[in-house]
């Protein structure tokens, strides 16, 4: 049980000030494989063997894209070495992302790794935001 010390919104999953709840780290209940495997519905932007591109429910800027590996890893430290290729085609995906805006290219690319860093989802996920600076923490 974790108890959550703001109002939080990531998708379709709510937590309140002071609410206990319990955080599904497995596959089988991941709102990402879920969508993955087009049980959910999600509005993809891109997509490879490897990697899924959706646009945020709850978009933070104009251009606000979540970059999920289509393995289920919960965080970064779950990290194995293995996985160090998967990492690289992130990056790529991010460079990809940025290609198609427009004005400056700027970019802001940010994965919150555990709850006291805002991680609601416990399925690696890299937020891609551009449109408005960001210069700000």
């Amino acid at each position: 049980m974790i108890d959550r010390g703001a109002v939080y919104k990531h998708g379709a999953l709510f937590f309140r000030r002071g609410e206990n709840v319990s955080i599904s780290h497995s596959a089988e209940d991941c709102v990402f494989c879920k969508i993955i495997s087009r049980e959910i519905p999600a509005d993809i932007v891109a997509e490879t063997d490897d990697i899924i591109v959706i646009n945020d429910r709850a978009p933070k800027a104009p251009v606000h894209q979540l970059i999920i590996p289509k393995k289920h890893i919960n965080d970064l430290r779950s990290l194995e070495p293995a996985d160090a290729a998967l990492m690289g085609k992130i990056s790529l995906m991010a460079k990809e992302l940025a290609e198609k805006l427009s004005g400056s290219g700027s970019f802001r690319l940010v994965v919150n790794n555990g709850t006291d860093a805002g991680q609601s989802v416990f399925h690696l996920h890299f937020h891609f935001l551009s449109g408005k600076q960001m210069l700000d923490l």
